[in-house]
């Protein structure tokens, strides 16, 4: 289905300065980089958590590990999903015992992802701490459970009838964040 933009909310350049804001705000909140352990969750969580990485990596002289966490089949809603939902990968190459952990995705909304991101993460075992990165954040009324980002790109409320569309090179080609709607149909 064809969405309609509404309105281009960031560009590569805005994008590129909250990320740069956001690791020097990460950075700040855990003194320094010793302990991180940035982890995406796929799709778009994961060229963001890498860029942090380098970002951190220029303030700090060290890159902290990044690992990938697929949540699909941790999903309260899989039976809904299809018969064959796509399965990415997970890659954790570090332990994340006693580390400071900070899960990394493009939206929050509902924070149904970030549960299923944190049931998932603690089968991999207890991490010292877990805080939440994200690009946009689409307001608490949204909120159908109980959590908060950490960090935030970029506040945007939002109607229910609104999508944030976020599109980074790395996956789309093209580099932005644009609120789009479906379009209306005759009658509605």
């Amino acid at each position: 289905m064809e969405f309609v933009e509404k309105a281009r909310i960031m560009d590569s350049m805005r994008i590129n300065r909250a990320l740069a804001r956001l690791a020097s705000e990460i950075v700040e909140d855990n003194h320094g980089a010793g302990h991180l352990y940035l982890v995406g969750i796929q799709r778009r969580g994961v060229p963001l958590a890498n860029r942090l990485a380098d970002k951190i990596a220029d303030l700090e002289g060290e890159r902290p590990p990044v690992g990938i966490l697929d949540i699909t089949l941790y999903r309260d809603d899989l039976s809904t999903v299809g018969a064959n939902p796509i399965i990415n990968r997970t890659d954790l190459p570090v332990d994340v015992e006693g580390k400071n952990v900070l899960l990394i995705d493009d939206v929050l909304y509902t924070g149904r992802t970030i549960r299923a991101a944190l049931d998932q993460l603690i089968d991999f075992g207890r991490p010292r701490r877990v805080q939440l990165a994200v690009l946009v954040d689409r307001g608490k009324e949204h909120r159908e459970l109980p959590i908060q980002a950490d960090f935030v790109g970029k506040s945007v409320p939002t109607k229910k009838s609104e999508i944030i569309k976020v599109m980074l090179s790395d996956i789309d080609g093209d580099e932005g964040v644009a609120i789009v709607e479906r379009p209306q149909t005759e009658g509605s």
